[in-house]
């Protein structure tokens, strides 16, 4: 009788189970049919032998079929990159981003995917941002878009728990596919944006927006921000890798924040300023190496210079720098005044709190002459305290968790620095900005708590390894090798394997 036999299915279906598309059955309900069918199903029957054996199907089905699985796994690459690069063309509604994220969330659910206790409050926190949504919106429903606005946030939540989940397996292989479709997108439209500033092209005007480049996005101020993650990204290689990737890595740099700069959005600037200075600090304090630590300092200055010569460079071009003048004051004409930017802050918290179940979406408006530019006071005055509590706690507990994992050490430690020091760029702008609707603030997100739930079980497998070794020692020093079939010396062996 082959291996094969102790499973109450066939060969065709245990390949299938293997590569996550057949039913998942587990062992706890596999093996009583084993033992049912045998007559061997009394009480007290020790299934260790059956145990041993299902799992040796197991390796045998994999073996079988390499090729499956492997073709299941380049489909499911495949859709990640795609969908990090659709993230970056926003000209109609829906966008090819929803369609992407929708086949591979389709595609990752119908082949296995699963939410682990890690990500739960991820999931818990965004169920509760989405159900004030849903309850305010029940008073305003004939308004324009407020239910569309509504479907939009719940979709873009579940993108981020999708993000999370997929990268409970294959997290390197998946995270790498995913930044890498994100980060071509991005050198795209960087190009696009830089092409359309200088008028290079014919038509060059469907790439500006009130003389500022917005590439291949709908404003300004959301193609800038797009930016941070993918130029953190480059630059992180610039600090850390082999000169060739360094240089590399410097000319797409330096392509992204020529495109950033010509955004001409001040929280974007800040934004990539303050997450680089986290990402340095970061990769400083956790690289045990003095030479690297070294090399980062050097670098970082000398980036630093780079980039400082590179904007002189821009605003030596007079229509760069009279622009650049505008845009660089802090006393913008919708930012004063009673219900400028910052009037509308202190009145809309205050209305906030008069109204726990909120305004309702995108009613903010029509008691002020624009939107909170706020995505917390947006929060509050959308969906009540109760997504507004919710969304301050998610962001609390995202920064928390996310910096005391970022010291753990696992192989995807220096994409994890970047993911955490751009969503601490994002959350800081959020506070001047409507970031509520932005995928790849989702994208970031989930991609976080996925590396965050990746890292905590990393760290766990390897105590797990460490402890391994001196509890088995331990038993062989006090003679509980006895206990398995009377051979102590067996059991030392297996200790010193492990």
């Amino acid at each position: 009788m082959t291996h094969l036999e102790h499973f109450p299915f066939g060969l065709t279906q245990a390949k299938f189970v293997i590569a996550g598309l057949g039913p998942a059955i587990p062992l706890s309900l596999a093996l009583p049919f084993r033992a049912k069918r045998d007559g061997r199903d009394k009480p007290g029957h020790d299934d260790s032998a059956q145990v041993e054996n299902a799992l040796a199907a197991t390796e045998a089905a994999r073996i079988h079929a390499p090729g499956l699985q492997f073709s299941l796994e380049a489909l499911r690459g495949a859709l990640l990159w795609l969908t990090g690069f659709f993230g970056a063309f926003v000209f109609i509604e829906p966008s090819p981003y929803e369609i992407a994220s929708l086949l591979a969330i389709i595609a990752f659910a119908v082949t296995g995917l699963s939410l682990t206790p890690a990500v739960m409050p991820l999931a818990a926190l965004l169920v509760l941002y989405n159900a004030g949504f849903a309850i305010a919106v029940v008073p305003v429903l004939d308004r324009p878009k407020a239910l569309l606005w509504v479907l939009v946030s719940c979709y873009l939540s579940i993108t981020a728990l999708f993000f999370a989940a997929m990268l409970g397996r294959n997290t390197a292989a998946r995270v790498r596919l995913l930044l890498r479709g994100t980060t071509s997108a991005a050198g795209l439209s960087a190009i696009v944006a830089i092409v359309g500033y200088f008028h290079l092209v014919p038509g060059s005007d469907l790439f500006l927006l009130y003389d500022r480049a917005r590439g291949t996005f709908n404003d300004p101020n959301v193609l800038g921000a797009f930016m941070v993650l993918p130029a953190l990204l480059a630059f992180q290689r610039v600090l850390a890798a082999r000169v060739i990737d360094s240089l590399r890595a410097g000319a797409l740099l330096l392509v992204l924040l020529m495109a950033l700069f010509l955004s001409f959005s001040r929280g974007a600037w800040a934004q990539f300023a303050f997450s680089a200075a986290i990402l340095m600090g970061l990769s400083f304090i956790t690289t045990q190496s003095t030479r690297e630590r070294l090399r980062i300092a050097l670098f970082a200055i000398a980036g630093a210079v780079l980039i400082a010569a590179f904007v002189l460079a821009l605003l030596s071009i007079g229509q760069v720098a009279e622009l650049f003048k505008e845009r660089a004051s802090l006393e913008q004409s919708y930012d004063l005044g009673y219900t400028g930017r910052f009037g509308r802050h202190l009145l809309g918290l205050v209305m906030a709190l008069d109204n726990p179940f909120g305004l309702g979406p995108l009613q903010f408006r029509t008691y002020f002459p624009e939107d909170p530019h706020n995505a917390y006071l947006n929060a509050f005055a959308s969906g009540g305290w109760i997504s507004g509590l919710a969304y301050l706690a998610l962001t609390a507990v995202t920064l928390t968790m996310g910096l005391r994992l970022a010291f753990v050490t696992t192989p995807w430690r220096p994409v994890y620095l970047a993911v955490y020091a751009a969503f601490v760029g994002v959350a800081a702008e959020s506070v001047l900005i409507d970031s509520d609707h932005w995928r790849h603030y989702f994208l970031i997100l989930g991609v976080l708590w996925g590396l965050m739930a990746a890292s905590r079980a990393y760290a766990a497998s390897g105590r797990a390894r460490q402890r391994r070794p001196a509890v088995s020692a331990a038993r062989t020093a006090s003679g509980g090798g006895m206990a398995s079939g009377g051979r102590p010396e067996a059991l030392a062996g297996r200790a010193a394997t492990t």
